[in-house]
C-alpha cells in the first residue's frame, strides 16, 4: 500500500514541476508576434502598390 501511494506522490510531483504545457504557450506567442508584424508590414506594402498603380495609371492616361 506504501508503495502505491509513495508511486502516486512521485507521479503528481512530476505533473506538478513538468513543463510540457510551455512549449504550446511559447509558440502561439512566436505566432502572435508573426502575424502582429505581417499586419504592420502590410499597411506600408498596401501604400506602396497604391502609389505604384497610380503612377502607371496617369502615365496610361498621359500616353492617350
Amino acid at each position: 500500500m506504501n508503495r502505491i501511494l509513495l508511486k502516486l506522490y512521485v507521479k503528481f510531483q512530476e505533473l506538478k514541476n513538468g513543463d510540457s504545457g510551455q512549449d504550446l504557450v511559447e509558440y502561439a506567442l512566436v505566432v502572435a508576434l508573426i502575424a502582429f508584424g505581417a499586419t504592420a508590414g502590410m499597411q506600408g506594402l498596401a501604400s506602396g502598390i497604391n502609389s505604384a498603380f497610380s503612377d502607371v495609371s496617369s502615365d496610361l492616361i498621359s500616353s492617350i
